[in-house]
């Protein structure tokens, strides 16, 4: 395996790992949303304490999401720059 193909293989390992645990949390928030359904039935107050929980569990969501998505454009990012460098260093003569 070429150092370039190992880097490539890394970043996607990387990437997985995000992907996994980031649909870990969401199933997780899922869950908690249907205990709060079970425990806080809907009474057609949409300012109670239902309400309120549901959305800080939607604002965590996506936060999550978000912080998620933003390392793997990182990793990403830092795997181009890297294969690039690579790529540069493989056609400069040695000396």
């Amino acid at each position: 395996m070429s150092p370039i193909e190992s880097k490539e293989d890394g970043a996607t390992r990387i990437i997985d790992t995000i992907e996994s645990a980031e649909n870990a949390s969401l199933e997780a928030v899922r869950k908690f949303l249907d205990t709060i359904d079970s425990v806080f039935p809907h009474l057609g107050n949409d300012e109670g304490p239902r309400r309120k929980i549901i959305d800080s569990a939607f604002k965590m969501t996506e936060q999550l999401v978000s912080t998620s998505t933003r390392l793997a454009q990182n990793i990403l990012e830092m795997t181009e720059k890297a294969l690039s460098d690579t790529d540069g260093n493989s056609a400069r003569p040695a000396k």
